[in-house]
């Protein structure tokens, strides 16, 4: 099998290749997949794609899953 042809980004890091082959340039039509983009690219200002992956789990737990629906129903003691 030939390697797939990918952008020279961090071709050692594990995390930085799994994101390029599945998620990279992929079209997403799920609403909690677009939140959760939206929130690790507001995040990734100023810092590496790869820091916010190697985050990526922490963002998950601090915004409940991604669960965009659930965040818009917290009230001041959430």
């Amino acid at each position: 099998m030939t390697e797939p042809t990918r952008c020279t980004w961090d071709p050692y890091s594990v995390l930085m290749l799994r994101y390029h082959d599945e998620e990279w340039g992929v079209p997403s039509h799920d609403d909690r997949h677009l939140f959760e983009m939206l929130i690790l690219e507001g995040a990734q200002a100023g810092l590496s794609w790869t820091t916010i992956l190697n985050k990526r789990e922490n963002y998950r737990r601090a915004f409940d899953g991604f669960d965009f629906e659930k965040i818009a129903r917290y009230g001041e003691d959430d």
